[in-house]
């Protein structure tokens, strides 16, 4: 007997998000180690709020939704609201029920704002590091760095001279710029849709991109990474990060550090080991002298680095390609620094469902 077309909602229901959700779903042990994270993160989050006023998106639910939107890569805010509105798997992980109403798309980004003001997503990274089922994975010997371009939201026709001699724009609001046979330095020239962004290019034969520099550091036990920074983009921006964070990693030294020839420079390599940091960096023998020479690479425990930090791009490919973060959506250092460490820490939140599911 054929059905019939019947299309009449129910007056109540009891079926939760929870209940709807795939039982294996990866989310449901993301879930745990975010929501211990979070509780770990409470006394900071008390700090940024007054305790009078208008409730505004708790700030658990806004770091829950975030970091979903970093897992599947949802570009825009007004379709991620749209997203979350329509599916219950994103509403259990966030802590919205079925008949919650979902925020609006401007109220989302404007408390987004404020959690910039106290740097959680550092916070939320080295929480996650912290979880008793985490720290046991991490290495605490042996590390890796590496940087990688991530493009500016600005368009190379808004890169005009600083002094304003360039020719004026033509009519309209997107005009034509020909910009072409002009010597365009970061010296004389910025950008006046971005101005922290950065002309660059990352080796000879490429082309020169308004964009930012991302460093990570990884640990090469299982490939997760222990901190992020983001800088303006230059030529000594890779090593100067490097040292900065290997010092906030391992401040007692002690430890060694893969990267590739990029930092194979005499001062960074001399920089390392005053800070007690045995630096097992790629030889550049292109043309010059190596700055690491037999007495690093004679050891068994300097080949095993150089393979290990070819991992870091891996983190690099989820991270541009997955979370879609090739070219940032945002303006500025500070926000996109706060965004670069949120997607890290999204990162290595994607890969501990297998690496906490794998036999010891």
């Amino acid at each position: 007997m054929r059905g019939e077309d019947e299309q009449t909602g129910g007056l109540f229901t009891y079926v939760s998000p929870d209940a709807l959700g795939p039982a294996e779903h990866p989310l449901r042990a993301i879930r745990p180690v975010v929501d211990a994270a979070l509780a770990r993160l409470s006394p900071e989050f008390s700090k940024l709020y007054s305790p009078y006023g208008r409730a505004s998106i708790a700030p658990e639910k806004l770091l829950r939704a975030l970091l979903l939107q970093a897992f599947y890569g949802v570009r825009s805010e007004r379709q991620w609201m749209e997203q979350v509105g329509y599916n219950m798997l994103f509403r259990w992980f966030i802590g919205l029920s079925m008949d919650a109403p979902v925020w609006d798309v401007t109220v989302f980004t404007k408390n987004r704002g404020r959690l910039l003001e106290g740097d959680i997503a550092r916070g939320l990274l080295l929480a996650v590091l912290a979880d008793p089922a985490v720290k046991p994975l991490l290495s605490n010997e042996h590390f890796s760095v590496d940087g990688t371009m991530i493009d500016a939201w600005a368009a190379m026709k808004s890169f005009p001279p600083r002094d304003g001699s360039g020719p004026p724009p033509g009519p309209g609001r997107n005009a034509e710029r020909d910009f072409h046979g002009q010597t365009r330095r970061n010296e004389t020239h910025a950008s006046t849709t971005d101005p922290d962004a950065r002309l660059y290019r990352k080796s000879s034969g490429q082309p020169a991109r308004l964009c930012y520099l991302g460093h990570v550091v990884m640990e090469n036990c299982h490939g997760l990474l222990v901190d992020a920074e983001l800088t303006r983009a230059s030529g000594w921006a890779e090593r100067a990060a490097a040292e900065a964070m290997i010092e906030t990693v391992a401040p007692s030294g002690g430890v060694t550090l893969g990267a590739d020839k990029a930092y194979d420079t005499a001062e960074h390599v001399a920089n390392l080991r005053r800070i007690g940091v045995t630096p097992h960096v790629a030889q550049n023998t292109t043309a010059r002298r190596s700055a690491i020479d037999r007495r690093t690479t004679r050891h068994a425990g300097y080949a095993m680095s150089q393979r290990l930090r070819k991992r870091i791009e891996e983190a690099f490919g989820w991270i541009k390609q997955s979370a879609g973060f090739r070219k940032t959506r945002h303006r500025g250092i500070d926000r996109m620094g706060w965004m670069f460490t949120l997607n890290v820490a999204a990162y290595n939140l994607i890969r501990l469902p297998r690496i906490l599911a794998a036999p010891p």
